[in-house]
């Protein structure tokens, strides 16, 4: 089992620890919409980039097979 020598200092151990941190996650504004989302990731309102790629206003309609 590794043993230290010597006693790690706070500053050392702080500059070890300096790139752990979390980071938030990186949003971007819709040109189309002007709604904020993540960036690379489609907005609620189903558009990317601009454009609408998921269509919200029509209603999946489910069936019923279990009769």
């Amino acid at each position: 089992m590794a043993v230290q020598k010597s006693r790690v200092t706070r500053s050392r151990r702080g500059m070890r620890r300096a790139h752990d941190g979390l980071t938030k996650p990186t949003l971007s504004v819709d040109p189309a919409t002007g709604e904020t989302h993540r960036r690379h990731h489609v907005s609620p309102e189903g558009y990317y980039k601009g454009r609408q790629i998921i269509d919200k206003s029509v209603k999946v309609e489910e069936e019923d097979n279990e009769e």
